[in-house]
């Protein structure tokens, strides 16, 4: 089996970075998004743990943006992902997961980003945004 070119990769992170914005930004469902993360292979769905784990880091999610985003999942609080979200300082260790918690893992990590990443754009990107994944198309006008 060939390994996949690095135009591949990035095709996929930039499918990941819409994704997960869609879903932050209420344009996808977070069960849509569950639905596209079951399809992946079991490296590509810790490749995408890793991509969102960066994303919550780069939002500055808080411990409350953890307890809102685990509430926000369906994920139970004492599941592993809602344990290492909630911590002080949150644990990112979620491609490290059992591959029976990656479900789990991304519906708290989609959700604990959605939570971080709207607090920024209406505070920080508020007004004056320039982060093209802050300015996504809504649904009507994608193709």
């Amino acid at each position: 089996m060939a390994e996949p070119s690095s135009n591949d990769g990035r095709a996929f992170r930039r499918e990941i970075e819409r994704v997960v914005n869609e879903i932050a930004q209420g344009l996808r469902t977070l069960d849509a998004g569950v639905d596209w993360f079951s399809g992946l292979a079991p490296t590509q769905q810790q490749a995408v743990l890793q991509e969102v784990a960066g994303y919550a880091m780069q939002a500055h999610i808080t411990a409350a943006d953890g307890r809102a985003g685990v509430a926000r999942s369906g994920v139970k609080p004492s599941a592993n992902p809602s344990v290492m979200i909630c911590m002080d300082p949150p644990r990112y260790g979620f491609a490290g997961l059992p591959s029976a918690e990656h479900v789990k893992a991304f519906r708290v990590l989609v959700s604990v980003f959605a939570v971080a990443d709207t607090r920024r754009r209406e505070t920080y990107c508020k007004g004056a945004c320039r982060h093209a994944w802050h300015n996504l198309p809504a649904a009507t006008e994608r193709p």
